[in-house]
């Protein structure tokens, strides 16, 4: 499989519970059929995304239900290691357990989006980096991840917790000495470069599906295509364009 040939302890680090699914649910179901144990690590429990009507109950904190649609969702695509950063085993040596909290976005185009303009002092996006990978690595150093995949620079759409994710990952990877890939966003995928490496599997299709309907709170599925909160529909993605990272850089 290109990047991931031989690889069989492959880590995949998202911003927020769902993330995982609509970016590289197929790459993770086929990774997992494989034969390949993969781990997920969540950054935020998305706590400040916009909920479909009546999916939550009033007294439930959107955080710890959007992680139990998270787990349902991974069980579905056959992972069997996740962790939020900042609970153990994803917390560096001698640190504080620390909770990361979704930062918000706005709406900068129709198609990108941009800082929300009160993050908060818990939020990713105000962690020290340092920080914040030192506790990725060590999830990558417990699970004896091979590699770790998470964004570009660009972050897929612009979400500034997709863009730190992108940072940690490049920092955690140094550090753990491990393989750092980036998932090529589609704006840039014209000029990914000859590295880049496409993986194509419409065959995974059913399962992704069927991952994504436990996201109630987040999203609808219908057909081959999920309608998000505020109205936006796009097809269920098959496919992940990688390429590698290297000193913070694509190559």
């Amino acid at each position: 499989m290109g990047h991931l040939s031989g690889l069989t302890r492959v880590l995949f680090l998202h911003a927020h519970p769902d993330d995982e699914t609509l970016a590289t649910g197929a790459l993770i179901a086929e990774l997992v059929a494989e034969g390949a144990d993969v781990a997920v690590l969540t950054a935020t429990r998305g706590e400040r995304g916009d909920v479909v009507r009546g999916a939550v109950a009033q007294d439930r904190g959107l955080g710890d239900h959007r992680a139990e649609e998270r787990a349902a969702a991974l069980a579905v695509l056959g992972v069997r290691s996740s962790a939020f950063l900042g609970d153990p085993p994803a917390l560096g040596a001698g640190r504080p357990r620390r909770r990361y909290l979704d930062s918000g976005m706005v709406w900068v185009t129709p198609e990108v989006a941009g800082p929300a303009p009160h993050a908060g002092p818990d939020a990713l996006t105000a962690a020290p980096l340092v920080e914040a990978a030192a506790d990725a690595a060590a999830y990558l150093e417990w699970f004896r991840a091979q590699a770790v995949v998470s964004y570009d620079a660009f972050g897929g759409y612009g979400h500034p917790d997709h863009v730190a994710c992108h940072q940690i990952a490049v920092a955690a990877a140094r550090r753990a000495g491990v393989r750092c890939l980036e998932i090529v966003s589609q704006p840039h995928l014209a000029s990914a470069g000859p590295t880049a490496q496409s993986y194509d599997l419409p065959h995974r299709l059913p399962t992704v599906r069927d991952a994504l309907t436990r996201y109630a709170s987040q999203l609808t599925v219908e057909g081959d295509e999920v309608v998000h909160v505020g109205g936006q529909r796009e097809a269920i993605q098959t496919s992940v364009t990688l390429r590698p990272v290297r000193d913070g850089r694509a190559r």
